[in-house]
């Protein structure tokens, strides 16, 4: 099952291309993966929809590469942390619900 299916099959219907975005940066390594994020992260955190979708492909990143490749899990483990601290620290009344409802 494919991250678009998975997310669909839970009632998500993703709106970014993080997913691919992050695909194709884990084939040029951890500088890659950095970039890709830092640019994401730069534009797009300020509109909570994306931000949290942002943290759902970061998590979902963890997931795919903690038994084979730890680094990059390890990379993806801080990427997520700081994205889901950034949404708790700055998101409000009904993006911070959203926030936590779609990542629950």
């Amino acid at each position: 099952m494919t991250f678009r299916e998975f997310m669909q099959e839970n009632g998500y219907e993703l709106q970014t291309t993080f997913w691919e975005d992050f695909s194709i940066a884990d084939r040029f390594g951890l500088t890659a993966i950095l970039d890709t994020f830092n640019r994401a992260f730069k534009e797009w955190k300020e509109d909570y929809k994306f931000l949290t979708e942002l943290t759902l492909v970061l998590n979902h990143k963890i997931w795919q590469y903690y038994e084979n490749r730890p680094d990059m899990a390890a990379l993806y483990n801080t990427l997520w942390e700081q994205a889901d601290q950034y949404a708790k620290e700055n998101l409000k009344e009904n993006e911070l619900s959203y926030y936590w409802e779609v990542t629950d």
